[in-house]
């Protein structure tokens, strides 16, 4: 009997590292038929770590609370278009977040998801007015893009019976400059998104855009992204906070009440090290701007994939394995359906692969250079090149972690590829790993109806 409980309390100890969570799923995944044997099973899955999650979730919020003073108001707003599943939001909801949505669809997902309004903000920079009539009556915090999105407000906020219960606020671009990819820095000098602080003229049209709007009591920015550091990102809230000081002297009073700094802390995908933490971009926070946490201004932030990527994992069988050029190549399921920007832009979204047996077990063997290949039809459908690996073989499964943001959850449809199912997993006491239905994979007559086969006809 004891050697058993010291069997359980060993399981549990390893069920607290994200690693050994992810390998104890991977060999459970095969054994309950998730992913697979060519007959026997689907040849792609994707799996989400609830207690990863919820891990992450906890970090974000206990980073904050530790450095606000009492009875600061701060919301963490889950940037929906990181992970848009419903059950992902649900759980993060119960984990005390909300949700930042961008579109129709994204709020439509958070509603599904039970988030109140409350605890809703949008953001876009081509919001329609019905976009912004909708928040107005919901009471969705909004941030304002730009000087037209502006005067479309002014008409709605004057047109309406009763004043609004929606906080408003507008969007800056700080202009602090571009991080390591250019195609995700929003705070360049010609960054399509929000105001432009350095712009000339641009930090008096905002003090007076604020006095002459007493309902406007928000400002926005976001600083961050994969490959920004922390430095800048902390340096474009100061100039947010700042910002928000001179509107406030100028106006005589505390019109604006809260600052929404956005998210985009970036992720390390070399390795399972959560670095940057929250609590070292809190830290950041703090010695670039002290005031921020002194309670005079609320908080709002707006993080996706540094709560998502590293407890999510592609799991893909091996279909076939070739040489051309003296180069091995795995074929595999997973590829630019997945891991969009890994294919096209592979450079600045290097992705780890982690060999397995046909029965999930970590391969061993000597290394050798071998490309990992999707099973799209153009060249570029590679999710590695080159690669030291043990030598796949067909049957195999390639595992690509820190994909949980921004990768499987938000399918493209390349060659009319089906969305694969997605589980999350969590980890009992005893070891046993219990899988949960997220997203069912997509059939094939689902793909042939929003592909028009109910309108075959049409054009003729």
């Amino acid at each position: 009997m004891a050697a058993h409980t010291e069997g359980e309390g060993a399981v549990e100890a390893a069920a607290e590292s994200s690693a050994a969570r992810r390998e104890l799923a991977v060999r459970a995944a095969v054994a309950q038929g998730l992913v697979g044997g060519a007959d026997a099973a689907e040849p792609l899955t994707c799996l989400l770590d609830i207690a990863g999650i919820r891990s992450s979730a906890a970090a974000l919020t206990g980073a904050f609370a530790a450095a606000t003073a009492p009875g600061t108001p701060v919301l963490h707003a889950f940037a929906v278009k990181a992970a848009p599943l419903v059950p992902v939001l649900r759980l993060l909801a119960d984990a005390g977040l909300g949700c930042e949505v961008a579109s129709p669809g994204e709020l439509a997902l958070a509603r599904a998801a039970g988030v109140p309004a409350a605890r809703t903000v949008l953001d876009s920079p081509a919001k329609t007015v019905a976009e912004l009539r909708e928040a107005l009556a919901l009471g969705i915090a909004l941030n304002a893009d730009n000087p037209q999105e502006l005067a479309r407000l002014d008409a709605l906020v004057a047109a309406a019976a009763a004043p609004t219960a929606a906080p408003i606020g507008l969007r800056i671009n700080p202009q602090t400059g571009a991080g390591a990819i250019d195609a995700l820095s929003t705070a360049t000098a010609t960054s399509k998104f929000g105001i432009a602080l350095r712009d000339p003229g641009a930090r008096d049209w905002l003090v007076r855009a604020y006095l002459d709007r007493p309902w406007l009591t928000r400002l926005h920015i976001h600083s961050g992204s994969q490959g920004v550091p922390l430095a800048l990102i902390a340096e474009g809230v100061r100039e947010l906070h700042a910002l928000a000081e001179e509107i406030n002297a100028a106006a005589g009073r505390r019109q604006v009440d809260t600052l929404d700094i956005g998210g985009g802390l970036p992720v390390n995908f070399t390795s399972d090290e959560e670095a940057p933490t929250h609590a070292q971009y809190v830290a950041a926070l703090r010695e670039a701007v002290p005031a921020l946490f002194d309670g005079s201004y609320g908080l709002v932030t707006e993080f996706g994939r540094s709560l998502l990527a590293k407890h999510g994992l592609v799991l893909a069988r091996v279909e076939y394995t070739k040489t051309s050029g003296s180069r091995p190549i795995a074929l595999t399921h997973a590829g630019v359906q997945l891991a969009t920007r890994t294919a096209y832009a592979p450079a600045a979204w290097p992705v780890r692969i982690l060999p397995y047996d046909a029965k999930g077990v970590p391969k061993a063997g000597d290394p050798v250079p071998q490309d990992i290949a999707g099973p799209a039809c153009f060249a570029g459908d590679l999710l590695a090149v080159a690669r030291e690996l043990p030598r796949l073989a067909p049957g195999d499964l390639i595992g690509v972690p820190d994909t949980g943001a921004y990768f499987f959850t938000a399918h493209y449809g390349y060659n009319s590829l089906p969305r694969p199912a997605v589980h999350g997993f969590a980890i009992t006491p005893s070891g046993e790993v219990r899988f949960r239905l997220v997203r069912p994979a997509q059939d094939v007559p689902s793909i042939v109806t929003e592909a028009g086969g109910d309108f075959r006809d049409a054009l003729l």
